[in-house]
């Protein structure tokens, strides 16, 4: 079963000005700078909300609880092809907007430096050092979730040393990575499957021995989100973060820019594997799933169950770790965010009535372990009825809560716990 990506207790972002009405939503104290895009100067600091960030969050919240809570894509239909639209692309949008956060921690629009700079680092560096262990605890639980929490650490500190590169820089690193890190993915997966040096360093590696898992190995190449192939979602997450969001120009970029990529990614699986012989049938030979057909785009054609053919590579299933996947769910993550500020900003009255879903993406952490938890205790069905009455009272349970707690509380409990854990990296000269 796949599984969808949380957000951590992050540094509230700065809100895009809205001159027409006030959002619904708490303003804490968060960020301490205002985005700007490469080629200006910094403008002056903000202290509200951007709220359309955590609109982007909260839709990737309940993305995941569709993927978990709701009825298998293959149902069909229009609910079928909601669910499918849940898979894998909220976890990359949640990706995505890790990497955004990174950038709110270590200094938005300019990174801070000196002690400011190294404290900052520090706190990302003990965030990753508590989502690990968290992660092998909940996956502990013995759900058919593949929890992301342990990947989403060791993403935190791969990304970490590029936080201070411009916009551009950070565009062209993801595309390179996007491009090159899903052929070496691939040759290692091969390497692993046909020798026993994984073996040999699972038995050496002090997380694989802790944790009851493959540990490093996992983290980095064989496991649901390795980083290899992850890591350009965070990097275009910070390049994102270093541009002005307040600019209508600015958005519309970023907007065409991810239904380009969409294109790219499910459009050029679709022609490549038109253009191969028997490519349809040769994956459907290999997989778990009954038909090759929609492999361009789905994951309800399954993966992989004996070795993977080099066909396998021109796929743009989610999760499959091709270079089409990465980008056409880039593509997607891209255009919903750029979607969601651009409308908080012009439409006060959808940021009124999409604030429970956005309270939620403020309590993601939270939210995200709780549905571990609850999952862990009733169970996941599988019949269309109850699976579906089962995410209805799961996504109204998390926007009741949601609303309720962030009336009286900056931050959610978790995202609390959290945030003490970091505290500590003040004491850093």
């Amino acid at each position: 079963m796949t599984q969808e990506a949380t957000s951590t207790d992050l540094p509230a972002p700065a809100k895009e000005t809205n001159t027409s009405a006030k959002p619904l939503l708490p303003a804490p104290d968060l960020s301490h700078s205002n985005a700007v895009s490469p080629t200006t100067a910094p403008g002056p600091p903000s202290t509200a909300r951007l709220v359309g960030i955590d609109l982007a969050r909260g839709m990737a919240v309940l993305g995941m609880y569709a993927a978990h809570f709701g009825p298998d894509p293959t149902i069909g239909g229009p609910l079928g092809f909601v669910m499918e639209l849940a898979r894998g692309r909220s976890a990359t949008l949640f990706a995505l907007l890790a990497g955004f956060s990174l950038v709110l921690i270590t200094g938005r629009p300019q990174p801070r430096t000196g002690r400011a700079g190294r404290q900052a680092v520090g706190r990302i560096v003990i965030r990753s050092l508590v989502l690990i262990p968290l992660g092998y605890a909940l996956t502990a639980l013995g759900t058919d979730i593949e929890v992301i929490l342990s990947f989403y650490g060791l993403l935190f500190l791969a990304v970490l040393p590029l936080y201070r590169l411009r916009a551009r820089t950070l565009a062209v690193i993801a595309a390179a990575g996007a491009l090159i890190m899903p052929q070496v993915l691939y040759v290692i997966r091969r390497s692993i499957d046909n020798g026993a040096w994984a073996d040999t360093v699972i038995a050496y590696d002090p997380v694989a021995r802790l944790s009851g898992t493959d540990g490093l190995t996992e983290l980095l190449f064989t496991g649901e989100y390795p980083v290899l192939t992850w890591a350009p979602f965070l990097i275009a997450g910070m390049a994102v973060a270093r541009l002005d969001l307040t600019q209508t120009r600015i958005r519309a970029r970023l907007a065409l820019t991810g239904a380009a990529l969409a294109v790219l990614g499910y459009g050029g699986s679709w022609l490549a594997l038109h253009l191969v012989p028997n490519a349809y049938a040769t994956i459907a030979a290999a997989t778990d799933g009954d038909s090759g057909a929609t492999a361009w785009w789905s994951d309800t054609v399954g993966y992989p169950t004996d070795g993977t053919p080099a066909t396998w590579l021109l796929v743009g299933v989610p999760h499959s770790q091709t270079t089409f996947s990465v980008l056409g769910c880039l593509g997607v993550a891209l255009a919903v965010v750029a979607a969601c500020v651009a409308a908080t900003e012009r439409l006060p009255r959808f940021t009124r009535l999409t604030a429970p879903v956005s309270v939620v993406g403020m309590i993601a952490l939270t939210a995200y372990v709780l549905h571990v938890l609850a999952i862990s205790v009733v169970g996941m069905e599988e019949a269309t009825g109850p699976a579906l009455l089962a995410l209805t009272c799961a996504i109204a349970a998390a926007m009741l809560l949601a609303t309720v707690w962030t009336r009286h509380f900056r931050r959610g409990p978790l995202e609390y716990l959290l945030y003490l854990a970091t505290r500590s990296a003040g004491h850093i000269k």
